[in-house]
């Protein structure tokens, strides 16, 4: 096993795997998230510590070594194509992944040791329960609409699908599979379950912009509101291509019977 699988960094992305119910791209690259130039001109891609794409995700894990000096990380004597020193330049990329990921419509969360079981130097004990529930607290959205989002796209990963950035950008989600489309309006847990089902509806008549048979349009739903989407008798929902998913309260994915 290498250093980097026997890392804190590693440890924690495993764990946000479990978390998250999919399995990070580590170290992943993306085209537009780049170094400075290098003598010839040329800027290499800033990896990320872990992105999940079907959570629109990115985490860092940030040791203490990116929140005060560290001389051994550092290398004070030593400058980069930054023209700084390598502490200084972390820190210039790191916040250049702080303003980038959120400027491509990603979620980025940063977490720490002091997030975690730490002893004062920043190492983690490796209480794996005791970090599960930190990651727990630290991890999921910030509304119910983003937590079906997330897993509805997740299942559509594993089902060959490729989620792609909406032809209308009021469209919750789209996705594409080999000559097949998908066009997606998603709802979270709400008390106005039957209003809020009914406008969904409607929102994805007016998505309902192409005759092609092989566009179809999903509905997305948690499971509290399974019998207000159903209210549409199923023959109307076939003429109009609208097929019904659940999403369940552990974040299954099914979908339901025309």
């Amino acid at each position: 096993m290498g250093k980097r699988d026997d890392s804190d960094e590693a440890y924690v992305i495993d764990l946000c795997n479990e978390v998250l119910g999919e399995t990070a791209l580590a170290q992943h690259k993306f085209d537009w998230l780049l170094g400075d130039p290098d003598t010839k001109g040329r800027r290499a891609k800033l990896p990320v510590d872990a992105y999940w794409p079907g959570h629109q995700l990115v985490i860092e894990y940030r040791e203490l070594q990116h929140d005060r000096p560290v001389p051994h990380f550092d290398k004070p004597d030593r400058l980069t194509v930054s023209g700084v020193h390598r502490g200084e330049q972390r820190a210039l990329y790191d916040a250049r992944r702080d303003t980038e990921i959120p400027a491509h419509r990603l979620r980025l969360v940063v977490v720490r040791p002091a997030d975690l079981d730490a002893d004062s130097r920043g190492r983690l004990r490796r209480n794996a329960d005791a970090d599960i529930a930190a990651l727990r607290r630290i991890l999921p959205r910030d509304s119910d609409e983003d937590r079906v989002t997330d897993a509805f796209r997740t299942w559509l990963l594993t089902e060959g699908w490729t989620p792609v950035t909406p032809t209308d950008r009021w469209t919750d989600i789209e996705a594409v599979r080999r000559s097949e489309r998908l066009v997606g309006e998603v709802k979270g847990r709400t008390s106005e379950k039957g209003v809020d089902v009914d406008i969904a509806y409607g929102q994805l008549l007016r998505r309902m912009t192409s005759d092609q048979p092989d566009v179809r349009y999903a509905l997305v739903v948690p499971t509290s509101s399974v019998k207000a989407v159903e209210r549409v008798p199923p023959q109307v929902r076939r003429l109009l291509r609208i097929d019904l998913y659940e999403v369940t309260d552990d974040n299954r994915v099914r979908q339901l019977a025309s």
